[in-house]
């Protein structure tokens, strides 16, 4: 559960904090009243009165103690975290625009990939497009993908089915059972990841979005818990990988990175063939799906 600081006395000045943190608890509560139990998965009960979601439910929900979020909804002046506004977006079912409101609402910055794309330009999007049929995208540090082109859109099934927000390579490969089931050598990819995050996570371990991306995973995969406490570390590397396809089959790759910046933030992500099989299978692959667009 998230733990939070007692807030300071209620203030009723005008200022635009207060104005904000007003703003901000009718917000939420109009979009709890708008989740029935059912969309959640909490029985209704024959006595429910509240239109909606409780609020002890929505704070059960989002792993944030009853009184904490009460003090949210009565507009008191306390410090929302990301953490919190991350796991209220969620419970809450918000999409995109609902999320970004509600974190200016807070006067927090999202820490999500879906909030921060700014760094891929049309240069880069047209770069993707034009390596199609061999599946590429754009990663940060973080493996948050911002942006990718059409044939690794399906490279795992469907991507773009997948909320900007949960885009990160990590998370899915641990916990959406489409990337589980594509990836061969699951246990080894697994293992080799978390110490690849590990690494990677040396020179940020005070931001929020890190944390917030490890604690997840903590919580959500048994596999991640147990090969984070093995503090190994990995540099990035260029191998071959094999993936199960669900729609043209096997197709073993070879992995590149090409490092954007200097200080090795965003990556292009790149897949070619390693053998004329896999060449052909990733061009029917692309053909199946060449309507759609990319990320």
């Amino acid at each position: 559960m998230f733990q939070e600081t007692a807030p300071t006395a209620p203030t009723s000045n005008g200022s635009g904090a207060a104005i904000r943190r007003h703003e901000l608890a009718g917000f939420l509560r109009s979009r709890r009243e708008r989740i029935t139990p059912e969309q959640v998965g909490l029985p209704r009960g024959a006595r429910r009165r509240t239109p909606g979601l409780r609020r002890e439910e929505v704070a059960h929900l989002s792993a944030v103690g009853v009184t904490w979020y009460t003090w949210i909804e009565q507009a008191r002046d306390i410090h929302v975290s990301v953490q919190v506004l991350d796991a209220l977006a969620r419970t809450l079912l918000l999409d995109a625009g609902e999320r970004a409101h509600l974190f200016q609402l807070a006067g927090a910055t999202d820490p999500t990939p879906a909030a921060n794309c700014e760094g891929v330009t049309d240069a880069m999007r047209m770069t993707l497009d034009q390596l199609d049929p061999l599946p590429a995208c754009v990663q940060n540090s973080r493996y948050d993908i911002l942006a990718y082109n059409r044939t690794y859109a399906r490279l795992f099934n469907d991507l773009d089915a997948i909320p900007p927000e949960d885009r990160n390579c990590m998370l899915l490969v641990h916990t959406h059972p489409d990337w589980r089931a594509a990836i061969v050598h699951w246990e080894e990819t697994t293992r080799l990841m978390a110490a690849k995050l590990r690494a990677a996570m040396a020179g940020h371990l005070s931001e929020p979005a890190w944390k917030m991306l490890v604690k997840r995973l903590q919580a959500e995969s048994p596999e991640f818990r147990e090969n984070w406490e093995r503090y190994e570390v990995v540099a990035h590397r260029t191998k071959s990988k094999e993936f199960r396809n669900p729609y043209v089959g096997l197709l073993t790759l070879h992995h590149t990175d090409l490092w954007l910046s200097p200080d090795h933030g965003a990556r292009l992500v790149s897949y070619t063939p390693v053998d004329e099989e896999s060449r052909g299978r990733l061009e029917r692959l692309y053909a199946l799906f060449n309507g759609n667009g990319t990320g």
